[in-house]
């Protein structure tokens, strides 16, 4: 089957977030994780199967579901688990809050940055204290940096927030990087939340390892955030799961969100289902759609606009940009003046970044670069 990736759907009057932001301004938005593709449409008739029952009462962890996510799992990743490890929320966002409501309020929690905005705020929005610890940049890639990690954690410190694949900068961390993060959180007896939302947008010969699959030793302390929102561009239908072997560790974890979370929307759980079961011919199809988007991004952006420092990313459909020698105070603002919406380094902890979506149709993504360029040029 063909599935269309180029044609443009208009969003307006949608309530879509990722538009809305610039309604009424002629901006082309290119800032929070959100494709312009149509989701597969397997998907979509698994969605419409799903109204056409009628109805849509209360909805727990059933048996179907599970057995998915279990196959999936194994099948995809080589990471065997029970039903009874898999915890279901709304989003990841609300799950690496609750993981910091899981450890001791008077903790510390370290996370590496440039990082998805919410890693930073889940720590502060729950009252413990954030240690960041910047990676580095060694051979063209961006790393975690061990030696700044050992000289920032403290005896308090609790937990230790991971991204992999990394959000913004796009890296797949090998084998022996993951050993190193779970052999820093073993020697300082740190709980290890791993969010692994972009394991199946890989865009280079890379495979992703998932955490608990390198170290299988780390069951007791791990916990593992995944869903199909990014991969399916369905983040609507607000639902993602968590994985976490170790029962006293998943009993915390549940306790923390006790009346504030319940149970999860009918749909969150069809389009999962439909994803994990139907969906991998659209994913085939997609992957080298962002690949050549990146390598349209990358070349432009090293060719028309040199001020502008690019890392080609291994995986993921953002781009993380260095724009701190352009001539500009805010190059956010700077941007959309001349009508391109980015992300913002700042919210990442890296003042003078951006970051780029570039999951979108080819025709937008060269009209943005355009604009860029053009932006630049008026400097």
């Amino acid at each position: 089957m063909s599935y269309d990736f180029e044609s443009r759907v208009d969003r307006q009057g949608t309530g879509s977030l990722k538009w809305d932001k610039y309604k009424d301004r002629e901006v082309l938005p290119f800032w929070v994780a959100d494709m312009e593709f149509v989701s597969a449409p397997e998907i979509r008739e698994a969605l419409h199967k799903r109204v056409d029952h009628g109805i849509f009462g209360y909805t727990t962890p059933f048996e179907e579901a599970q057995d998915e996510i279990i196959a999936y799992l194994k099948r995809v990743h080589g990471y065997e688990i029970e039903a009874d490890w898999l915890v279901f929320l709304p989003g990841l966002v609300q799950g690496l809050h609750i993981a910091c409501m899981s450890v001791a309020e008077n903790s510390s929690v370290m996370t590496p940055t440039p990082i998805y905005p919410p890693f930073r705020r889940s720590i502060s929005n729950t009252g413990r204290k954030r240690i960041e610890a910047p990676m580095h940049v060694v051979d063209g890639e961006w790393r975690l940096d061990l030696e700044k990690m050992e000289e920032l954690v403290e005896p308090d410190t609790s937990m230790f927030l991971f991204c992999n694949p990394a959000n913004p900068v796009g890296r797949v961390f090998r084998a022996d990087e993951i050993q190193a993060v779970v052999d820093f959180c073993e020697r300082h007896d740190l709980i290890l939340c791993s969010d692994e939302i972009h394991c199946d947008l890989v865009l280079d010969e890379v495979p992703h390892i998932c955490t608990a699959v390198q170290a299988p030793e780390a069951a007791d302390r791990l916990i593992t955030m995944m869903a199909v929102s990014k991969t399916y561009n369905v983040p609507g239908l607000a639902f993602c799961y968590v994985v976490i072997p170790d029962e006293g560790l998943r009993g915390r974890f549940k306790h923390a969100f006790r009346g504030l979370v319940t149970e999860m929307n009918c749909f969150g759980y069809a389009g999962t289902i439909s994803a994990y079961r139907d969906g991998e011919p659209w994913r085939q199809a997609l992957i080298p759609v962002l690949r050549r988007n990146r390598d349209i991004l990358y070349t432009f952006i090293r060719e028309h606009i040199p001020p502008v420092k690019m890392w080609s990313n291994e995986a993921t459909y953002l781009a993380w940009m260095d724009a701190r020698e352009l001539p500009v105070d805010d190059p956010v603002a700077f941007f959309e003046s001349h009508g391109v919406g980015l992300s913002d380094g700042r919210d990442f902890g890296f003042p003078g970044f951006v970051r780029f979506n570039f999951g979108c149709t080819e025709a937008m993504l060269r009209e943005g670069l355009d604009r860029m360029k053009k932006a630049v040029e008026s400097l």
